[in-house]
């Protein structure tokens, strides 16, 4: 329901019918529609965020490093399209400072940044990526790409991800990928 409609598209009730579960059954367990909608957020996020349910971004990150780990992660979320579009969905809705989910997607991208941003960080600090290229604005710009793309396959799945994920990497930081044989790992 919320990936097809959004928050605002449904009641409990229509969740609960869609689902084939009893009202009180979901009222029981979740409480609320935001509760409900909280832990679908968890559990997507977890399946395609910096998240860990495919494999460990972070430690990939790290071993690997942020370029190699995110070709990764990009082709893990193609076998993904209804998360996606549950996340952005919610995400363009939550753009509304009243929204319900405005603080989780809040959280949500300032952590993703953090997180990044200490990759490349990292990676800097193994040789990976030039010392003079700014973490933070790699990190920004990488959310920003991947999110892009992620929309732009959502709305027309023609849309290379992967190529403009490499085209990401090539342009703002062509040191980080790896070149050969290891680059298609």
């Amino acid at each position: 329901m919320f990936a097809t409609h959004g928050y605002r598209g449904g009641s409990l009730r229509d969740i609960s019918r869609q689902l084939n579960l009893s009202l009180t059954s979901i009222v029981h367990h979740f409480g609320t529609k935001y509760e409900l909608l909280e832990a679908v957020l968890e559990r997507a996020d977890k399946t395609v965020g910096t998240g860990f349910a495919a494999f460990d971004f972070e430690a990939d990150c790290a071993e690997r490093g942020v370029a190699v780990a995110t070709m990764e992660r990009v082709r893990t979320n193609l076998e993904r399209p209804e998360l996606l579009r549950l996340l952005a969905i919610l995400a363009a809705e939550s753009s509304a400072p009243e929204h319900p989910a405005h603080g989780w997607f809040v959280n949500r991208y300032r952590s993703k940044r953090a997180a990044l941003a200490e990759a490349f960080a990292f990676d800097q600090a193994k040789g990976r990526i030039d010392a003079v290229r700014d973490p933070e604005l790699l990190s920004g710009s990488l959310i920003a790409t991947w999110d892009g793309l992620q929309l732009q396959w959502l709305i027309d799945p023609s849309t290379d991800m992967e190529r403009g994920m490499r085209a990401f990497f090539e342009w703002a930081i062509p040191e980080a990928l790896p070149r050969g044989d290891e680059a298609t790992s």
